[in-house]
């Protein structure tokens, strides 16, 4: 099974942070990312990473080499992040996350921000790669 990728990681793979190895090395093993990924990454690039248009689309570019499966964000998916929203307490942007990593039968999402070793339906395992021992 590919991992899932948030877009924390996928920010820190284009900065000078001490964190771009550890996110250089999850984007080869050719995870899988969402759509969401890709907005939120465009997002931050833009504002805080202070990319112009044509390094936005270089980035993104990249980004789709590394990571071959990108899915779409649909109703079912909506609906899904919805359920997970309220049964678990994420933010909808992180239970959209959540609901395309369960759509990718990933068995392992790869993010900074949400709770690390939470499980999600006994499936899907939260993980910060930058914490020791995760």
């Amino acid at each position: 099974m590919a991992a899932f990728l948030d877009s924390n990681i996928l920010i820190y793979a284009f900065t000078t942070d001490e964190r771009a190895t550890v996110s250089l090395d999850l984007l080869h093993a050719r995870p899988t990312i969402s759509v969401q990924g890709l907005n939120e990454f465009a997002n931050v690039a833009r504002r805080k990473l202070g990319m112009d248009w044509q390094e936005l689309r270089d980035a993104i570019s990249a980004l789709r080499v590394f990571c071959p499966t990108i899915l779409p964000i649909d109703l079912a998916v909506h609906d899904e992040a919805l359920r997970i929203a309220e049964r678990y307490g994420y933010a909808m942007f992180d239970a959209l996350v959540v609901a395309s990593a369960l759509q990718a039968n990933s068995d392992t999402l790869w993010s900074e921000d949400m709770q690390h070793g939470m499980v999600i339906d006994r499936r899907l395992r939260i993980a910060n790669p930058f914490r020791k021992g995760s």
